[in-house]
């Protein structure tokens, strides 16, 4: 007799261990659950009793389970739509759709729909075609073969050389059961029910497999002697003698067949079982592989090196970028996480930050200068090539050591890209490609901060004129209509009303003198600080008068123009964490104050949910590529001098968590991220710290301080370098005295960043000029300063190869330099000792003076509660003090502070040292004179 092949024992067994999998899972992950999601179409009573057999076994293993049940009749465009939504949901890890189908629904259409990392029924070509194909194995293999291979493995018998016949030829069991017995190195024969000879071929089975639908196909003197049986089919027969009047047979008559095979499984309680508990199985399998990613191996881009290096444009037109389809999913992005801007942009959702966040943080890097100088010679023009440097060093790091890295950069303005300053997109070989389309439009985010900053704006100008030509129970019933009858008030007219100590939410239920109250802002037009934007350097927009129109009835105002970036909301979108928050921070700015002195907000005016909506998109990140394949995510683009010049935090939440590794996983290697801090490192490094880190609780673990030989020369009181003009002797040969004098500025950075207790790398830019003895020099320096390293880069000319012993120094300083992060002060100190401590600790200046407009502001902002805010200093980038001649590291100067404004959602206060201009204006020689299109090639020419 043979023995049963037991399928509910062993599917129990299964399931056992499944659910103590899961609840490993559950306790590493923060309570982390796989989720089965099925879909049924219609009332079939036996697709019912088996959505509700799967319910039950994926919940008593611990697996959520999301029923959707549609009507009959339901079209199938709606059917498609339900599981495109499962398909983006990343809590959902397996879609399964309930056959058969209404007649008038394509079984076809709708198992290809589901995307293959979440089709754990296996029928998606994708994966039926990966099985079928020799070493390319599915996402998912179909349960009920799956189930199949696991019978045959309990039995102990190695299926290597031997004969297996298949009957049955169906996409869901036949084909693919054949697939994996040849992958087991079985010789497979595949028969069906118009076979001829399949008696005779059955009867040189070791192994078969009978899955054609036929009860009783298959007899006992159909079979050899010792084969195994797995009878996959299930056939109702009448029987008088069941009360139902009829019982369930396989395709082989098992009576006859039991006393030739050597082991066969029962019809019921043989393969049934163990089709539901593969698709539990793969339901886990699939939630594990969404706790990682699918990443795939990073296919790098190989540089074409020539001297003398040709223009930016022509390098990186020169070369051919990945799609950034491809770049996505070597990241392990899912496609519901990323939407495609063209073949080589991307946004990516931040849905992808929920199914990562349990992930341990990669490695976070700052790159950052010493005090900028205007240097107008290639690779820095105008800088000291931070951009240039951190896409140098994410390619060493990836393309030349292997390693996940991520870099995060800003976008830039058109106003420097068509200006004088040129563009943020790196230099030379190493770039952010493509850099026309970095440089210009990319994805429409700065559009969409100059549509927002100016709605505001108009809404402020619109409400002092309607407030003032109406009557204030005209204003009231206009602000808050009466509908079929029947007034409400929006959301964000609630939130006001709660501001001024309102309970009541029954507009017919304010007195007359809370509709005043609530509806007249009485705004104080001297006091407004909104601006109207635009992306470009427009000198003759820094002034104008608004209100001339005949219609706005002599309404007019002096107001004016920022560059965009110089937008509050740009601010905020670099610091905002998630669309909750950004919605909170946009309707918190301050636009202006009552003619009482109290804060008047953008949602106090009833705009900002309009803003989030117009900010929506923008709150994605960008993502795009570098010259050698390597990912860059773009975002954001804060103006660097009154705001905090830096990359958004969400790309850099985004890129950390991708580039990190399970919580407990100690075989994968953190990663790397690596941004960047606009201007210097006075600048730039101290708002990272004080301003970006204290909001996104993001800890840095390393500084990168890149410095030139040639603008340390200049600090060492070298010759005046002004753009277009040849340089002086002294940057072009050896001057080691004037190198030493110039060295204290780097020194001085270095132990700056020190104190934030962050351990710093001193990266030289080198120059084909510089010499031994000077590079030498300045390596003793920086380490005698507390650099833990010092590294000669030359990624402007040979790409990452030329930044790889930076790199190897960054690897080595994660690993082993212990962080002792801290702030430089506590955002509860006052005002005045928050400036003083920056003034003193940063710059090195004596002390601070106010002047009488500051001082009246350090009062006005202590009032309305904004003094707990952290400090943005607005200063230039040319010195460590207020004044740009002052170079080196000037002593025995007081900062004057002439003014202090607030950008209360963004987060910050921002004094104002000396002049500082939120409008550039035009060159006489802009960089647009060069810029065209190539008619032949459509390319962009000129761009630097």
């Amino acid at each position: 007799m043979s023995t049963l092949i037991n399928g509910k024992l062993i599917a129990d067994s299964f399931r056992k261990n499944l659910k103590k999998e899961i609840s490993e899972l559950k306790q590493k992950f923060n309570d982390f659950q796989p989720q089965l999601a099925i879909i049924q179409v219609g009332n079939r009573e036996d697709s019912s009793i088996y959505v509700k057999m799967k319910q039950k076994a994926a919940e008593d293993c611990g697996i959520k389970f999301l029923m959707k049940k549609l009507d009959n009749d339901v079209a199938q465009i709606q059917l498609l739509q339900e599981i495109e939504k499962l398909n983006n949901d990343t809590n959902v890890h397996g879609i399964l759709v309930q056959l058969p189908l209404p007649s008038h629904i394509s079984e076809v259409d709708i198992t290809e729909a589901v995307d293959p990392t979440k089709d754990v029924d296996g029928f998606h070509s994708h994966n039926a075609g990966k099985l079928a194909k020799k070493n390319t194995p599915p996402m998912f293999v179909p349960c009920t073969p799956k189930g199949v291979m696991a019978l045959l493995k309990e039995t102990g018998v190695s299926l290597m050389g031997k004969n297996a016949v298949v009957i049955g030829r169906s996409n869901i069991v036949g084909l693919p059961v054949a697939s994996l017995l040849q992958a087991a190195d079985a010789t497979v024969t595949i028969c069906h029910s118009k076979t001829i000879n399949l008696k005779e071929i059955c009867q040189r089975a070791d192994i078969l497999v009978a899955a054609v639908g036929k009860a009783n196909l298959v007899k006992g003197d159909w079979l050899k002697p010792g084969v195994i049986v797995i009878d996959v089919g299930t056939n109702s027969v009448a029987d008088s003698t069941k009360k139902s009047g009829m019982r369930w047979v396989g395709d082989v008559e098992f009576d006859s067949a039991v006393k030739v095979a050597s082991a066969i499984t029962p019809v019921p309680g043989g393969v049934g079982p163990m089709t539901v508990a593969m698709l539990l199985s793969n339901t886990v399998e699939s939630a594990k592989r969404f706790l990682i990613g699918f990443e795939r191996k990073t296919q790098y881009l190989k540089l074409n090196l020539l001297n003398p290096v040709p223009s930016d444009i022509d390098i990186a037109m020169a070369q051919q970028p990945k799609l950034i389809k491809d770049v996505a999913e070597e990241l392990g992005l899912f496609n519901s996480e990323y939407e495609l801007y063209g073949h080589y942009k991307a946004k990516i959702n931040l849905s992808v930050l929920d199914r990562l966040k349990n992930n341990e943080n990669g490695n976070y890097i700052v790159v950052t200068a010493k005090v900028i100088n205007n240097l107008g010679i290639t690779p820095t023009p105008l800088g000291e090539g931070k951009s240039t440097t951190t896409i140098g060093l994410c390619q060493a790091l990836g393309a030349h050591l292997n390693k996940r890295v991520f870099a995060c950069v800003r976008q830039p303005s058109q106003g420097p890209t068509f200006g004088i300053k040129g563009g943020a997109a790196g230099g030379g070989y190493s770039q952010v490609i493509p850099m026309d389309e970095f440089n210009l439009h990319l994805t429409g985010d700065i559009h969409a901060v100059v549509a927002a900053n100016n709605l505001l704006a108009a809404a402020i100008d619109a409400r002092m004129f309607h407030e003032s030509t109406q009557s204030d129970t005209a204003f009231y019933n206009r602000l808050v209509p009466a509908k079929k009858g029947v007034r409400t008030f929006s959301k964000v007219m609630l939130k006001r009303l709660k501001k001024i100590g309102i309970s009541k939410t029954n507009p017919n239920d304010l007195t007359p003198e809370e509709k005043k109250k609530f509806a007249k802002l009485d705004i104080d037009p001297e006091t407004i600080t909104w601006q109207r934007v635009v992306d470009t350097n427009d000198r003759f927009l820094r002034k104008i008068t608004v209100g001339q129109g005949e219609q706005e009835q002599n309404k007019t105002r002096q107001t004016g123009f920022d560059i965009a970036v110089a937008s509050e909301v740009m601010a905020v979108l670099a610091l905002t964490r998630n669309i909750d928050d950004m919605r909170e921070r946009l309707g918190n700015m301050v636009v202006a104050n009552s003619t009482t002195g109290e804060p008047i907000t953008c949602d106090d005016l009833g705009v900002g949910g309009a803003l989030t909506v117009l900010m929506k998109d923008a709150i994605k990140p960008n993502l795009m590529q570098t010259l050698e394949g390597t990912p860059v995510f773009v975002h954001a683009g804060p103006f660097a001098n009154i705001a905090h010049g830096n990359s958004s935090i969400i790309a850099d939440q985004i890129a950390l968590k991708l580039a990190g590794k399970p919580a407990n996983d100690f075989e994968k290697e953190k990663g790397f991220v690596v941004t960047e801090a606009g201007f210097g490192a006075d600048i730039g490094m101290e708002k990272f710290f004080d301003i970006k880190c204290r909001s996104s609780k993001l800890i840095p673990n390393l500084v990168v301080l890149v410095s030139t030989i040639r603008s340390l020369k200049m600090h060492g009181g070298g010759p005046e370098v002004v753009a277009g003009k040849p340089l002086g002797e002294e940057y072009q040969t050896e001057n080691i005295k004037l190198l030493e004098l110039g060295c204290v500025n780097m020194m001085k950075h270095i132990q700056n960043a020190k104190k934030f207790g962050v351990p710093v790398i001193v990266a030289i830019n080198k120059f084909t000029t510089d010499t031994e003895s000077e590079i030498n020099l300045v390596k003793a320096k920086a380490l005698e300063a507390g650099a833990v390293n010092v590294s000669c880069c030359e990624h402007w000319e040979r790409g990452g190869e030329g930044c790889v012993d930076l790199a190897k120094s960054v690897i080595k300083a994660c690993s082993e330099e212990s962080n002792q992060f801290k702030f430089l002060y506590e955002v509860e100190d006052t005002i005045e000792n928050k400036i003083l401590k920056i003034a003193k600790e940063m710059y090195g200046a004596d002390g601070v003076e106010y002047s009488e407009l500051a001082k009246k502001k350090l009062e006005v902002y202590t009032t309305q509660g904004f003094d707990k805010l952290p400090i943005c200093m607005a200063k230039t980038h040319l010195s460590l003090s207020h004044d740009p001649k002052l170079k080196g590291v000037p002593t025995g100067f007081t900062i004057p502070v002439r003014d202090i404004r607030a950008s209360v959602g963004a987060g910050f206060l921002y004094p104002l040292l000396g002049t500082m201009q939120t409008m550039p204006g035009l060159s006489t020689r802009p960089c647009f004179y060069d810029v065209d299109l190539d008619p032949e090639s459509g390319r962009v020419v000129g761009l630097f």
